[in-house]
């Protein structure tokens, strides 16, 4: 049985969405993962995550077009081999290349002359010619091409038809038939050179990371001095177009963002002072919080609820929240600390109600919308940096 993608990782935010809207365009597409879990739900035609509009889709392609495997046999049955793994940053906030060779010795003995090698997940700049050059020493005659993801988290089924498809590769071979496998998808396609290509990818999401650090900042000031960020912000973005890209204050975490920056302030030498300075800046922010409050004499044998655990709205991924990293510094200055979220269920966590009743201070973490319904008494201290509920993100 042969397929003509197989998507190795292929049962987590980037490679589940994209096999389904694959298969959905037509090809033959085959998940492999070793999550023995995720591939008993995929394969009942569920989704293991939160993915606006594709459960839908996985029901129609499942065991038709899009099939589930922990058998590494369909590595070699399939010409194009997408890998949806990143490379990560180590405690000192420095790229890890080794992994990649790891997992490709790992790899090894499932490719085949002839097969297309796609990274498709962020990766450190020259990765995809390291790569290339080391499946060439250990003997292997394939192509590999860099066609970065750039959808938004939920969004992928739109994002995936609706943005444009970036394609590098070293060869003309290679770039055409990258172009043709995510042309099933839009016409819009962009070329670049491999190395072009992963600081692209970088550069998109260290640009949202800086954005959102200049509002948190700008948060920042306003709040020491006891004014509203929110009317100010107002006032600036309302009918002017060059404040249009003005992010408002938030957490800005995730699993992307904050690797993304350490990475490119990696590769300029760590010259990069302003990717540092975002970084300080973004995950300061529950830092700044807790020493609020705590300067205010609002926390000292206090309870405090976080409400919304994930690191962005409407989602149930946690990986990276700084709601987290707010809980553990909250802890050390709280009399008790108690969390909620609609999409995350962990021991101890409580309903959205229950913890407005018990909490004597209450942090909005993540605006789920299912949150613009609750009912706050006016006697508890809200800390809603995303101005949510309205109330200026005032202490």
């Amino acid at each position: 049985m042969g397929y003509d993608v197989c998507v190795v990782g292929g049962l987590g935010h980037v490679g589940l969405p994209l096999g389904i809207m694959l298969a959905r365009a037509g090809k033959k597409v085959v998940l492999y993962d070793i999550n023995t879990k995720a591939i008993d739900t995929v394969s009942k035609g569920k989704m293991p995550f939160l993915e606006t509009g594709a459960e839908e889709i996985l029901k129609e392609v499942i065991d038709k077009n899009l099939f589930v495997s922990n058998d590494r046999g369909v590595i070699t049955e399939s010409h194009f081999v997408i890998i949806v793994i990143g490379t990560p940053v180590d405690e000192h906030l420095n790229p890890q290349f080794t992994i990649f060779k790891q997992f490709f010795d790992e790899l090894s003995d499932c490719l085949r002359d002839g097969q297309h090698i796609i990274l498709r997940s962020t990766v450190f700049p020259g990765t995809t010619e390291k790569i290339q050059e080391y499946l060439a020493t250990i003997g292997k005659k394939v192509m590999v091409s860099f066609c970065p993801e750039r959808i938004a988290e939920g969004k992928a089924v739109a994002e995936l038809r609706a943005l444009p498809q970036i394609v590098a590769s070293f060869e003309k071979q290679a770039e055409e038939e990258a172009a043709g496998l995510f042309g099933v998808l839009t016409d819009d396609i962009i070329y670049l050179t491999p190395i072009e290509a992963e600081l692209a990818k970088l550069f998109t999401n260290v640009w949202r990371y800086i954005q959102f650090s200049i509002s948190n900042q700008f948060y920042q000031i306003t709040a020491q001095h006891n004014l509203d960020f929110y009317k100010i912000y107002n006032a600036i973005t309302r009918k002017y177009p060059r404040a249009e890209s003005f992010p408002s204050a938030g957490f800005a975490a995730g699993p992307c963002l904050f690797k993304d920056t350490m990475q490119l302030a990696a590769f300029s030498n760590n010259s990069f002072f302003l990717g540092h300075a975002a970084m300080l800046i973004n995950e300061g922010l529950p830092y700044f919080i807790v020493s609020t409050l705590k300067n205010r004499c609002l926390l000292k044998g206090k309870t405090a609820g976080i409400l919304g655990m994930a690191f962005k709205a409407n989602n149930d991924d946690k990986r990276e929240s700084l709601s987290y990293k707010l809980k553990k510094i909250m802890e050390i200055e709280a009399k008790l600390v108690i969390c909620s979220d609609v999409y995350i269920n962990e021991p101890g966590f409580v309903t959205a109600e229950a913890l407005v009743s018990a909490s004597d201070i209450i942090v909005l973490g993540t605006p789920h919308k299912e949150y613009a319904d609750l009912t706050i008494p006016r006697d508890k201290v809200v800390v809603d940096v995303w101005n949510f509920f309205g109330n200026g993100g005032l202490f």
